[in-house]
């Protein structure tokens, strides 16, 4: 099952979330309208939504709210979308400008912060005190999160322990949240809602990893931002902290470097250096672990289209290229 087929298996449902989200991404300001439509449907993979209306349906609901809180999770990491590239200062986002390029920081953050507003909005119109407690968990550690890996840019001495706190807070625990949305809907009980939230983190978790290969093994053109950002941005990332820990003290000293300097300006011999240490294959290994380990988490749903392409996607988490 490929990611169109399992998108196909959700259409109905997709469509009722995309209208959901331009009908409420609506505003009397016309500066939201214009840079939220333009984030919002700036070609994104939209995962978190499909995971939310997938883990309602493997688990048997039968209502419409998952496509409400659909549309809250896509806000959601919409605004950190937005609230990210101004912190990092990026420039290329999905292979177009950002939207703090074309319409500055100030504005980018503010419209960060209405989706936020908008979601919460949203979240309080499902009338689920076990909904609102999950997201606002999740909106607060994704907040730390953001502020560790702050702590970490520029920062050599970071540790592969520091850096898998860090993925979970930022990339896995949305993932997490939109997984276990699904068995809160169904009126499942707790067991149940764990077995989904470890599907969802461990989920999150490969997705961030294959996401930090790619940035030293990818193809601009297919991931949509420059090969080497996060270089670029003094971010110490798995393959760099890998390399620095398996490769020549002269290798070590080069990424040390530049990850205190930031910047690109030795590409090219750190990129030798992540290919002759094998770090982008132990980063592919750790990530191909999450997504066994997520599958697994799945055997106590029954057996339903649903619940196969919540396999598939952890599958696709790893596989691709994009």
């Amino acid at each position: 099952m490929t990611i169109d087929e399992i998108r196909a298996l959700v259409a109905d449902d997709m469509q009722a979330v995309d209208q959901l989200i331009a009908d409420r991404l609506r505003s009397d300001v016309v500066l939201i309208n214009q840079l939220g439509a333009y984030i919002v449907n700036s070609g994104g993979k939209r995962l978190r939504p499909i995971l939310v209306l997938l883990a309602a349906r493997a688990c048997g609901y039968q209502g419409r709210e998952h496509q409400q809180l659909a549309a809250v999770v896509e806000f959601i990491h919409t605004a950190t979308l937005l609230h990210d590239d101004v912190v990092d200062g990026s420039e290329l986002r999905r292979g177009r400008e950002t939207a703090n390029q074309l319409w500055g920081n100030e504005a980018s953050v503010l419209v960060g912060d209405f989706l936020y507003s908008r979601a919460f909005e949203m979240m309080v119109e499902v009338g689920s005190m076990d909904v609102m407690a999950v997201m606002a968990r999740t909106t607060n550690t994704i907040a730390e999160g953001e502020v560790m890996q702050l702590l970490n840019v520029n920062d050599p001495d970071t540790t592969e322990e520091r850096y898998m706190h860090v993925i979970y807070c930022k990339t896995a625990m949305l993932f997490e949240a939109a997984s276990r949305l699904g068995a809160i809907l169904a009126g499942l009980g707790e067991d149940a809602q764990q077995a989904l939230g470890t599907y969802g983190r461990q989920l999150g978790t490969a997705f961030q990893l294959v996401d930090d290969a790619l940035d030293y093994a990818g193809d601009t053109s297919a991931i949509g931002k420059n090969v080497g950002d996060d270089l670029a941005e003094g971010k110490p990332t798995m393959p760099l902290i890998y390399a620095m820990r398996e490769g020549t003290p002269a290798q070590a000293q080069l990424i040390r470097t530049a990850i205190e300097e930031g910047g690109r300006a030795h590409i090219d011999e750190i990129m030798d250096a992540i290919e002759k240490t094998g770090a982008i294959k132990y980063t592919r290994a750790l990530a191909q672990q999450a997504a066994s380990d997520a599958v697994s988490s799945l055997e106590t749903l029954p057996e339903s289209p649903f619940r196969q392409a919540m396999e598939n996607m952890a599958r696709f988490s790893v596989e691709r290229v994009y």
